[in-house]
């Protein structure tokens, strides 16, 4: 006879969770912070400054590999972007230490910049990923971008000589809103004025929330005109009709909100500057053509143009070294000044003096490459949010470009960590959507935003 032996249920065992891992969008949050912060301190220019820039984007990295140790595993999103700036940084890096470079100094700081510049592109590349950060990235940007533009066209209406009202310039300028040069300051508000307005040209956007971004776009790019920044004016212009292109080549028949937000939006910004501008906006205006080389006194912009490219035939091949154009080129100056002449004045011409055509071969691969990738994500646009987010940062990328002809935006620390940013989100993947999002869109509904889960 065999009894049944009475067994008891096994004990629920305990299981210990362990800590979230840090999210993508706390990195995302990080790297806008520093974003934002590099404008507001003085362009980033300033010795302090460049350190808490340098400082803050290797702590980024060193955040994001703290996730992945903790996530066991390396989770990287490759990006076509990374080989040209990873053979550029080879080549300055061959600069310097090979003592190709004229002043190893110089190259080395630069070198410390460029890698900043390459460790934010990465963080922002790594975690741009979600459709939630479409918006975190869209919406920061125009807050931003308004509240900088307010201030500045506030301090333009009552100016003291003084940034913020409260700090001198001790060697000139031209002040507007944080910046020493209006330029520079143009040159930021091109990156940023694209986010408000192709984010009034979602689908996704409507009503009184589409006239509000627009305004705060006609704002910003109003502000520019009123700096007086000559090459400002006409990437904003540049940028506007880009932007009214490919509304008409994806228009359907019958709609007329998105034509009607543009048409609303460059009325604004016409509002905006006669009733702030006045008449010496309108002397700058009829100016561009006849002054469109004399920003630096006696119209000595195309001078140093010669200069530059006397200084390239000198090396050709791998260039004077990056970070050293203000040491070398007074040997190569043709014309007397008291005052130092420490940029080209033309992006394109001091990359190719100080890294010959070895680097300005590396700058085309990754232009090409940035355009290629952008373009495939661009198909109807304005209904996901990865072409809309891609828009938006190519049309940064483009009116600083298109600016970098006539100054040196792209020497300026903040406006260089900004243009290698919106070029990293440009080029990144495809944002994930969730399934009720897409079967929204399709339908063309609007839905209220849902948590969701963290990306692994």
């Amino acid at each position: 006879m065999s009894s049944a032996l009475a067994t008891q249920p096994e004990p629920t065992p305990i299981v210990k969770t362990e800590e979230p891992p840090l999210r993508n969008t706390a990195l995302l949050i990080g790297a806008c912070s520093i974003l934002i912060f590099a404008p507001l301190a003085f362009g980033a220019v300033e010795p302090w400054a460049i350190f808490v820039l340098e400082t803050s984007t290797l702590a980024l990295v060193m955040l994001w590999a703290y996730r992945q140790w903790t996530n066991q595993k390396l989770d990287i999103c490759d990006n076509v972007l990374y080989r040209p700036m990873a053979a550029f940084f080879l080549l300055a890096t061959v600069q310097w230490i090979t003592g190709i470079s004229s002043y190893r100094h110089a190259t080395y700081k630069y070198l410390l910049l460029y890698a900043a510049y390459g460790m934010l592109a990465f963080v922002i590349s790594q975690s741009v990923r979600r459709y939630s950060h479409f918006e975190l990235l869209a919406n920061s940007f125009t807050v931003f971008g308004g509240v900088v533009a307010a201030f500045a066209i506030l301090q333009g209406l009552a100016p003291n000589g003084k940034l913020y009202w409260m700090f001198g310039l001790q060697q000139g300028g031209s002040i507007y809103g944080p910046y020493v040069n209006h330029n520079h300051y143009a040159g930021l508000m091109e990156m940023l004025t694209p986010f408000p307005l192709v984010l009034a040209a979602t689908a996704t956007t409507s009503g009184n929330r589409r006239f509000g971004i627009a305004t705060v776009a006609a704002l910003m790019a109003a502000s520019v005109f009123l700096s007086g920044s000559r090459g400002g004016m006409i990437a904003i212009v540049v940028e506007a009709f880009l932007l009214g292109a490919l509304l008409l080549r994806k228009r359907k028949p019958g709609e007329w909100q998105q034509p009607a937000m543009l048409g609303g939006f460059i009325a604004l910004v016409v509002i905006f500057l006669v009733w702030m501008g006045g008449n010496e906006l309108t002397k700058r205006l009829i100016s561009i053509h006849s002054e469109a080389k004399e920003e630096i006194t006696g119209g000595l912009r195309l001078t140093i143009d010669r200069d530059c490219l006397r200084m390239f035939l000198k090396r050709p091949l791998l260039g004077w070294g990056l970070g050293t154009f203000p040491f070398v080129y007074p040997q190569y100056r043709s014309f007397y000044t008291s005052f130092f002449v420490n940029q080209a004045h033309n992006d394109y011409l001091q990359l190719l003096v100080e890294t010959g055509v070895a680097g300005f071969g590396i700058a085309l691969w990754f232009f090409v490459m940035l355009f290629r990738q952008a373009a495939s994500k661009t198909k109807n646009w304005s209904e996901t949010s990865s072409g809309s987010l891609t828009v938006a940062a190519l049309l940064g990328c483009i009116g600083i470009l298109i600016h970098s002809f006539l100054d040196f935006n792209l020497q300026i620390p903040s406006n260089a960590a900004w243009f290698f940013a919106l070029c990293a989100i440009a080029a990144s993947g495809p944002l994930q959507e969730s399934r009720r999002r897409r079967v929204a869109r399709h339908h063309n509904l609007v839905i209220e935003p849902i948590p969701e889960a963290p990306v692994q």
